[in-house]
């Protein structure tokens, strides 16, 4: 299952979450998650103005906060290896692969 994000993409194999962000310059290496690892999803859709996001919250961890301003649109920044912002067109796809992760969690 793959979701194509804003610079990145999210995977998942039923037991591993795969994070890619493809930056510009250098490759960083892909932040990997196992799925029952994972104690919560927060998943926001992206609209017509503002990209959505789909961000993993594990134990130890604290959540990165949402960034606000007129260009960010109330999402995590970039550097936060556990989510990946998402346009409006992969809702449909990033609702799927919450679903899925929900369900391997337990």
């Amino acid at each position: 299952m793959d979701v194509k994000g804003v610079l990145g993409r999210i995977s998942f194999d039923g037991e591993w979450i795969t994070i890619t962000k493809t930056p510009a310059g250098m490759k960083p290496a892909p932040a990997r998650i196992r799925a029952t690892d994972v104690t919560g999803v927060r998943f926001k859709p992206g609209t017509f103005l503002f990209h959505g996001y789909v961000q993993f919250l594990l134990p130890g961890s604290p959540a990165a906060a949402e960034k606000k301003g007129l260009a960010l649109g109330g999402r995590p920044p970039y550097e936060d290896p556990h989510s990946l912002s998402i346009r409006r067109k992969a809702n449909d796809a990033a609702t799927k692969l919450v679903a899925a992760i929900e369900q391997a969690r337990g």
